[in-house]
């Protein structure tokens, strides 16, 4: 797969760079863990059919769709809070790293313009980056609570990126909504559901490549 006139990458971290899922669904569980199992599970497939979600959103939706209760913002916070503690620990064990995906980023990262656009807590990606090496390798790197698709947006105008010249990299659904309602191009990756839709798809970043 070619792509011409490719400057920037936004790339999502979950599934992406990091195999992260089964972690973040222990993660979920724990905290939730005096909850029934039939809630948890219902939250579980929540967060696999939403993966470019914030946990905010994603504890918001277990209070007030599955257990049909009134939350607040501190409730929701102390809950984030509780699950960041508990990624911090775990993630940062570089098993977890995607290897075909970061080796094309060390290898490309002084050609193009790499980010990081993430449905993680902001302050726990930067920290998980920094634990894992990563930071050097890109630009800027962005997280929730801030909804991806308006990271996106403010990181396009404030570099000033063309959108023909910048694409993002992800591993769902949420991901793709944030480069189309961007007007940016979207490569799927690690993600068979979305090869089926129908998108660009990226079976291995090793037989990836850009036309310079």
């Amino acid at each position: 797969m070619i792509i011409k006139e490719m400057k920037n990458i936004l790339w999502d971290f979950d599934g992406v760079i990091l195999d992260s899922m089964e972690v973040r669904d222990f993660g979920f569980k724990e905290i939730f863990k005096n909850f029934n199992e039939e809630q948890i599970s219902l939250l579980i497939k929540y967060h696999r059919d939403n993966g470019g979600l914030s946990r905010y959103v994603k504890i918001r939706y277990f209070f007030e769709t599955i257990l049909n209760k009134d939350t607040t913002e501190k409730e929701i916070n102390e809950y984030a809070l509780k699950f960041s503690e508990i990624m911090r620990k775990e993630l940062t064990n570089s098993q977890n790293l995607i290897m075909d995906s970061l080796n094309f980023i060390k290898q490309n990262h002084s050609n193009y313009n790499f980010h990081i656009v993430s449905g993680s807590d902001q302050e726990e990606l930067r920290f998980l980056c920094h634990e894992l090496n990563l930071s050097s390798y890109f630009i800027s790197i962005h997280g929730s609570p801030i909804p991806k698709i308006t990271l996106v947006k403010k990181l396009i105008k404030e570099h000033g990126y063309l959108s023909k010249e910048t694409c993002l990299m992800g591993d769902s659904i949420n991901d793709y909504e944030a480069a189309h309602s961007n007007g940016i191009s979207f490569y799927a990756y690690n993600n068979k559901k979305l090869k089926e839709k129908g998108f660009n798809y990226i079976e291995e970043f090793k037989v990836f490549s850009f036309n310079t």
